[in-house]
């Protein structure tokens, strides 16, 4: 059962118009802090994520399954349980003797596979999975949303954290970006 302020974040999250995946993601987050708080383990950071997600479908968070081909027969018959029980097309039934048995399985499983390191070499992974423009178009979204007044502090602190040659990079990268907007 995810926590109350999980499910409020998301709701807010929902009445400012975000996309559903950024709702998904309190979530996810909260799976993770179970985690790292040692309440359970987790077999690898995607076993995390897939727990997160299947909790915002069955809160209702209108996250649809992936579509076939995308992941296997088995997690997307899942994920639709979760996401009908969440919409309220189905009745969910109660197993016990299932969750208490899962719970000790998570119990025995590794609490450092939702460390800061093992994170980021996930996204890392993720990420090399994109082509550079997918990551680029990305990226650009993500600066679109994000408005002026917020893109020029993440511009500053960027300037300020980088080091010389981070900076004469980023400087060229802007310049890049303004010359494509001009055009």
């Amino acid at each position: 059962m995810p926590e109350k302020k999980t499910i409020e974040k998301a709701r807010k999250a929902k009445r400012a118009g975000k996309a559903s995946t950024t709702q998904a993601g309190e979530f996810v987050h909260e799976e993770i802090r179970k985690v790292r708080r040692g309440e359970h383990g987790v077999r690898s950071p995607e076993q995390a994520i897939a727990i997160g997600l299947s909790k915002a479908r069955r809160a209702g968070v209108d996250l649809p399954p992936p579509e076939k081909g995308k992941a296997k027969e088995r997690t997307r018959k899942s994920a639709e349980y979760a996401y009908e029980a969440g919409q309220g097309e189905r009745e969910t039934r109660r197993q016990p003797r299932v969750s208490r048995a899962v719970s000790r399985v998570l119990k025995e499983e590794p609490k450092s596979t939702a460390s800061r390191a093992a994170l980021s070499e996930h996204a890392k992974r993720a990420t090399s999975r994109r082509s550079p423009t997918e990551r680029s178009a990305a990226a650009e979204k993500a600066a679109q949303t994000k408005g002026p007044a917020v893109r020029s502090a993440a511009a500053k602190k960027a300037a300020r954290t980088k080091g010389p040659a981070g900076r004469s990079t980023a400087a060229k990268k802007a310049a890049r970006t303004r010359s494509r907007r001009a055009s």
